[in-house]
């Protein structure tokens, strides 16, 4: 492998650049954009990924526990006490299925879907302070679901 040339530049092109990264621009976008819902989130009661998942049972009504962590890219272990405490707050039941036990169904109760109507608002919020156009967000949103798929597919 051959030493960079200069103080910036990789062996192979690349540069060694913070600002050269991706990787370092989506997680400082990210970490903008959580930053950013915190507030609008703290109002509700709720953390980030627990908005998450009630935007997939919001979407689809009673889902089984393994279908919200494939929607959202989790695992159980990391799925299970979200949902548990979204359980404790009241705003999902959860149920094993008495035709197969193995399956846990989770399910709104009428406070969490109650609290649809007050996270409204929060889309509208988070896209305003994005300043995208809709072409622009729908761009992103395309290139960033491009991005994870050939990542993911990589692994």
């Amino acid at each position: 492998m051959k030493a960079a040339d200069t103080p910036g530049e990789a062996g192979d092109g690349f540069s060694l650049l913070l600002d050269d990264q991706l990787c370092f621009a989506l997680y400082a976008a990210s970490r903008a954009v959580t930053h950013r819902y915190r507030p609008l989130l703290e109002a509700l009661g709720l953390t980030y990924p627990q908005y998450l998942a009630l935007l997939v049972l919001w979407e689809h009504g009673t889902v089984p526990i393994k279908d919200i962590g494939a929607a959202l890219q989790l695992d159980y272990g990391t799925l299970t006490p979200l949902i548990k405490r979204l359980e404790a707050s009241g705003l999902v039941r959860r149920e094993r299925l008495p035709q197969d036990e193995r399956t846990v169904q989770v399910s709104l109760t009428e406070q969490g879907r109650d609290l649809r109507e007050r996270a409204a608002q929060v889309p509208g919020a988070i896209g305003d302070a994005m300043g995208l156009s809709t072409r622009d967000f729908d761009e992103a949103r395309r290139l960033l679901r491009l991005l994870t798929a050939n990542v993911s597919a990589e692994a």
